[in-house]
């Protein structure tokens, strides 16, 4: 018995020992790679099971952790599978990770979250910030153009400024029709002052069912942009390009010769005055105005960050410097940006953190108007004369409608100056695995400064200033917001996850602006400007004020992930409507179901995503102005009685409706996403229609009533956006060695006006598009926003006889445009483009990648004012003069030289062009340096790259630029091109080193 128990306690004894080697911790090394091609994997988070330990991968992906020899140890990755692998004794384990292909497990940044894209049943495109970075823009909006469908941009060849984005066709006349954007949680209206590389994710928020949760601001869509994080071992990165800038698709005007020749013509044979010029020769090619502004011009941009994470806190620092020198002469602009980024975990509960973005730019502005300036300059007209002064266009038979535009550079000094401090800090408190808190505050403290200053000059007869000006406006922003939400979030029996989040929001939105003037202020070679050295100083300031109060609520349910359900709420209050209608209540509600994940798929080998989804929702346009023409009197002096009895009356200029309330969009979406041959390919379609109602529109008034104007401003209108979106995909690769990515988008739109409450009266603008300032465009039920509006030109008149034949054009002449449709005004074009698309592809061989990105838009129209505002002898483009007509069978399809005239010279279809392009945004080559010559130098990565931006555009626009900016009111003044500023082309020369 004694022995038994000897040999039995020896057994014990014996498993005590082994269990107790077991439970010894030790020293566990290796290295992460990807599965496929085999370069090392940075950040990996690699943990202890069960356990608190954790660490991650260096620049080398190599790691080292110490956990109990029978551990089991999880390696987790951002796009990857992840893998947990038995440790087993060992000390070394290399592991290969598998990139994942299903996109619906991708994360998808949403409003006041994250989501599962199986999980998401609106319609969210998300762009990656090194997208956005590898091209050379100022703004980051603008290098998204062509990436996502359905989302129209339309930049500015102006350095720093902003484009404006469209998304989902144009949906408001009076109100901000750009989207909102959301920047680690704060609001802003524009994110300019934001740097491309500091950018994580964008995402676009598309549908009414996504957008909804940010209520009043979010019916022209919602872009939320999250900045970079730290992650992994701790990383140095220096990014920089330097180029040079091009002007591309600069129309080529007439020269000298062919310029006299023409204002012969409409002097001679139209006016019978005698001719201009007797030898148009004499003057050969003359000035070339566009060519002497537009020049080549230098760009650089320099930015540097240091960024990584330990178990208790993640950073990320950078800042950046950009130079962008204009295309037209004296116009420049540079930038310089810092983002901070960190957050500690204090405790296993607690986590804090904060992100600031700071920004300062300058630049030296240009006059209003010069390219059209420049475009219509005379080239008879040299830009000096031999003694040194300026050509004068009254020395020559040319009118008084044109200027010297070197004259109007050279005199003209304006500067812009901006400071944008932005940002927010943050506290989450997990109660629990499934219950947290998280509060954040953040705002905008911007400081802007224009200064514009005439001196005392006398360049020619029609320019010159006998007393000097000093002008002075500055704008202050002082905005901030504080949210607050409480988000359960859990999965009960493996199948059922419950997320709900509860939140409440304020803001407050304040606005600062002063005026200031001196006269006779002397201008010192220092170049600073005094209003004290001045005389009859000026001062006037003004500002605005508004509160926001909202509270918000959204339930996300997945079955499975097969079974979606989604359904918010959000209630806004503003402090500047009136108190009846300063609530407002958005509501909606999305589901999907994810076919694929369905039990009776599993066997299928055709799809390996299939997922339908549907959304209804409504959003709210805040940024309509309560009062849009406020209620003013005027005062006047009237005689009644005779001899002294004057008496004071007052008269009403404008009449206010007497509430004017936020617009609201309501949209319904049905999409498809698939994916096939392991998700290799994929394709994505949605249907929508989204709806503006109780849009402000101008209803007529009576005369009797006293007002100036015939209309009042009221909310009674209602614009449908209806149409289709496309995104398809293709991604391989062929052997270790090269890989390759294929993407495209493709959106179909059509803009309409439903219904106006006070009838068939159309709102009448683009006054700012033929001389005279007659309107070209209207907008009307049954017809877009803003189509243009004139007379549909069938022919040109050859002779007299054929113009004394007719009787609907009395006072013609030969060479004047034929009007069609019994000389009535007709709709002429559609501002809006019913298509857009984009293409984006990336190839990658070896240490070579190679990447094209290409944009356009089709099916749209263009107002080409440039030649539509004629006075008088302003200059034409070779074009029009190798087509014009001068003489009997000459054309049939271009007027004579004479556009100025009372039919030429009307808003007609001869200067609606057809504004489609298709563009090459992007071409980029690059190269890394192989691992084995970076590890002699220290450097885990090291990028050199040549590209080429806007390298060609293919257009029939015969304009500067088939992007035009729309000018004054929203909506109604779209696509009337007055010297639109050319796109440039660039090209550059950069590099991307990670230390």
């Amino acid at each position: 018995m004694k022995r038994i128990f000897t040999i039995s306690g020896l057994v014990f004894l014996s498993f005590f020992l082994v269990n107790a080697a077991m439970a010894q911790n030790i020293t566990v090394k290796g290295k992460v790679t990807d599965a496929t091609t085999g370069e090392s994997l940075i950040g990996v988070s690699v943990g202890v099971k069960g356990t608190a330990t954790g660490t991650q991968t260096d620049v080398n992906g190599a790691y080292s952790i110490t956990a109990p020899s029978a551990a089991t140890l999880e390696f987790t990755y951002i796009g990857y599978t992840a893998q947990d692998i038995t440790v087993g004794g060992r000390n070394t384990i290399d592991v290969k990770l598998q990139a994942q292909n299903n996109e619906l497990q991708q994360v998808v940044v949403v409003g006041y979250g994250t989501q599962k894209k199986v999980d998401v049943t609106g319609s969210v495109a998300t762009v990656k910030g090194s997208d956005l970075a590898s091209q050379p823009e100022a703004n980051a909006v603008s290098a998204l153009q062509g990436k996502v469908a359905g989302v129209q941009i339309i930049n500015s060849g102006t350095p720093g400024s902003s484009p404006q984005i469209t998304l989902r066709g144009i949906g408001t006349i009076f109100g901000n029709a750009s989207p909102l954007f959301v920047v680690d949680g704060v609001w802003y209206n524009d994110i300019s002052f934001l740097n491309s590389n500091d950018i994580e994710t964008m995402s676009v928020l598309k549908d009414a069912s996504s957008e909804a949760i940010y209520g009043l601001q979010a019916a022209n869509g919602v872009i939320i942009v999250t900045t970079k994080k730290g992650k992994g071992a701790p990383k140095i990165r220096y990014d920089a390009y330097a180029g040079f800038s091009n002007p591309t698709n600069v129309p080529v005007m007439a020269n000298a010769t062919e310029y006299a020749t023409m204002v012969n013509e409409v002097d001679g044979s139209l006016e019978g005055k005698p001719l201009a010029f007797k030898d148009p020769s004499q003057f050969g090619d003359g000035t070339n105005w566009l060519g002497l502004i537009l020049h080549s011009a230098f760009t650089q941009s320099h930015n540097i960050g240091i960024s990584g994470s330990t178990d208790k806190t993640s950073y990320n620092f950078s800042a950046g410097y950009l130079e962008q020198n204009g295309n037209v002469s004296y116009n420049t602009y540079d930038r310089i940006t810092m983002h901070l980024y960190q957050d500690v975990q204090l405790s296993k509960f607690l986590k804090v953190g904060y992100t600031a973005l700071l920004e300062g730019d300058h630049s030296k502005d240009l006059p209003g108007g010069i390219l059209y300036k420049a475009y219509t300059a005379a080239p008879v007209v040299p830009v000096y004369y031999a003694d040194g002064t300026y050509g004068d266009p009254a020395d020559f038979p040319v009118g008084n409608a044109v200027n010297n535009p070197q004259a109007e550079l050279n005199y003209f000094n304006q500067t812009t100056q901006n400071y944008n401090f932005n940002g927010n800090a943050f506290a989450e408190l997990k109660f629990t695995d499934y219950l947290s808190f998280r509060t954040s505050f953040g705002g905008t403290f911007a400081h802007q400064e224009i200064q514009a200053y005439t001196p005392v000059y006398d360049a020619t007869q029609d320019q010159f200033n006998e007393i000097s000006q000093l002008n002075r406006d500055e704008a202050d922003t002082r905005n901030w917001i504080w949210e607050n939400t409480l988000t359960f979030d859990k999965t009960f029996d493996k199948v059922h996850h419950l997320t709900v989040l509860l939140g409440q929001s304020s803001q407050r939105l304040k606005e600062y602006t002063e005026n200031a003037s001196a006269q006779n202020v002397p201008d010192y070679t220092s170049g600073d400007l005094y209003f004290g050295l001045g005389n009859n100083p000026t001062l006037t300031d003004g500002g605005s004020l508004e509160t926001r109060e909202s509270y918000f609520g959204r339930v996300n349910y997945a079955f499975s992930d097969t079974y979606l359900l989604n359904a918010t709420v959000r209630r806004d209050a503003s402090s500047v409507y009136s108190s009846q209608y300063k609530w407002g209540t958005f509501p909606s509600v999305g589901a999907g179901w994810v076919i694929s994940n369905e039990d009776f798929m599993k066997d299928q080998h055709i799809f390996d995503n299939l997922k339908l989804r549907g959304s209804w929702g409504e959003a709210g346009n805040g940024s309509i102005v309560p009062n849009l023409s406020t209620a003013q009197n005027t005062q006047f002096y009237s005689n009644l009685g005779g001899g002294d009895n004057i008496q004071i009356g007052s008269g009403l200029l404008s009449l206010v409706p007497p509430v004017i309330y936020w617009e609201k969009s309501v949209g319904t979406d049905v999409g498809l996403e698939t994916g096939f041959l392991h998700d290799r390919l994929t394709f994505e379609a949605d249907y929508y229609i989204k709806k503006t109602e109780n849009a402000v529109f101008p209803v007529p008034i009576l005369g009797s009533l006293g007002a100036n104007g015939g209309t009042l401003d009221a909310n009674q209108a209602t614009y449908q956006n209806k149409g289709w979106e496309f995104t398809a995909g293709w991604r391989d690769h062929i052997g270790h060695d090269f890989s390759y990515s294929l993407n495209g988008n493709f959106s179909i739109n059509n803009n309409e006006v439903l219904s106006v409450l006070s009838g068939a009266i159309p709102l009448y603008g683009g006054g700012n598009g033929a001389a005279g300032g007659n309107f070209t465009t209207r907008t009307i039920v049954g017809q877009p926003i803003g189509e243009f509006y004139g007379y549909q030109v069938v022919g040109v008149f050859q002779s007299q006889a054929q113009i004394d034949a007719q009787t609907t054009q009395p006072g013609a002449n030969p060479g004047d445009v034929i009007y069609g449709n019994n000389g009535q005004k007709t709709d002429l074009g559609n501002p809006n483009p019913k298509y857009i698309y984009g293409f984006n592809t990336n190839f990658k061989f070896k240490q070579f990648d190679l990447e094209a990105d290409l944009s356009g838009v089709g099916k749209v129209s263009l107002y080409n004012a440039n030649e539509g505002i004629r006075y008088g002898e302003e200059n034409w483009t070779e074009d029009f003069y190798n087509a014009r007509w001068h003489g009997g069978g000459t054309s049939n399809t271009t007027p004579s030289a004479f556009l100025s005239d009372q039919y030429n010279g009307a808003p007609n279809s001869f200067y609606v062009q057809d504004g489609s392009y298709l563009r090459i945004r992007n071409l980029q080559l690059g190269y890394d340096l192989p691992q084995s010559m970076l590890q002699k130098i220290k450097v885990s990565n090291f990028r050199i790259y040549i590209s080429a931006q806007n390298l060609a555009t293919f257009t029939k626009y015969k304009g500067f630029n088939p992007e035009v900016l729309s000018t004054g009111t929203n909506g109604i003044n779209q696509g009337i091109d007055t010297g639109t500023v050319p796109i440039y082309a660039i090209f550059n020369l950069g590099v991307n080193v990670t230390f």
